[in-house]
C-alpha cells in the first residue's frame, strides 16, 4: 500500500465519526472542550478496533491463507456496501443526545467504529505489522481531525450532506477491495 491508499481508507472509515460530531455539534451546541473529548474518543476506537480486527486476521491467517484476499475484497465489500445502502436508508441520528456523559460518547464511538474492526480483519490479510501499525495510526489521526472539524461545522449551524459523503467511503473501501483481489488473483 502507499500512502494515498492509507489515507483513502482512514477518510472512509471515518465518515461515520465526522456525521456524528457534525450532528451532535448541530443539535446541542458543545463546548470546545467536550467538542475535543468526542474527537479524541472517536479517534482512539476508530484507530484501535481496526488493529483489534488485524490481530483476529493474523491468528487465523494461517486457516485461510489460501482465501485471504477474496474474504478482504468480501468484508471491504460488505462494509462499502452496507455505506451505501446506509446512505438512503438511515435515519437522522437520535436529536436528544446527553454529551454530558462520557459512557454515551463511547457508546457513540463504538457505534461508529464497528466497520473499523472489520477492515482491520481484511488489512491483516494484505499488510505486515508495521504497516497495519501506521494504517491503524492514520485512521486515528484523520478520525480526530474530520471529527473536530465536524464540531466546527456543527457549532457554526453548517450542515453538510452526509448522503454524498457515506456513498464516496463506500465506494472507496470497495474500489479498495477490488484493488487487493486484483493483485493477488494476477499479480501475485
Amino acid at each position: 500500500m502507499n500512502i494515498v491508499q492509507y489515507l483513502l481508507f482512514a477518510l472512509a472509515l471515518c465518515v461515520d465519526s465526522f456525521a456524528v460530531s457534525t450532528t451532535c455539534s448541530l443539535k446541542t451546541k458543545i463546548s470546545w472542550h467536550k467538542g475535543l473529548l468526542l474527537a479524541a474518543t472517536f479517534a482512539l476506537f476508530q484507530g484501535g478496533f481496526p488493529l483489534i480486527g488485524a490481530m483476529v486476521g493474523v491468528a487465523a491467517k494461517h486457516y485461510v491463507q489460501a482465501v485471504d484476499h477474496w474474504i478482504a475484497f468480501g468484508l471491504l465489500l460488505l462494509v462499502g456496501g452496507k455505506m451505501i445502502w446506509d446512505a438512503f436508508h438511515d435515519e437522522e441520528p437520535d436529536k436528544a443526545l446527553d454529551l454530558s456523559r462520557y459512557w454515551v460518547i463511547c457508546t457513540l464511538a463504538i457505534a461508529t467504529s464497528i466497520d473499523a474492526f472489520v477492515v482491520g480483519i481484511s488489512l491483516s490479510f494484505d499488510l505486515d505489522t508495521p504497516q497495519i501499525i501506521l494504517q491503524c495510526i492514520i485512521i486515528a489521526l484523520a478520525t480526530f481531525l474530520i471529527s473536530l472539524l465536524g464540531v466546527l461545522l456543527g457549532r457554526q449551524q453548517i450542515h453538510i450532506s452526509d448522503r454524498g459523503i457515506t456513498i464516496i467511503g463506500g465506494i472507496v473501501l470497495i474500489g479498495l477491495g477490488t484493488k487487493i483481489l486484483i493483485e493477488h488473483l494476477f499479480f501475485a
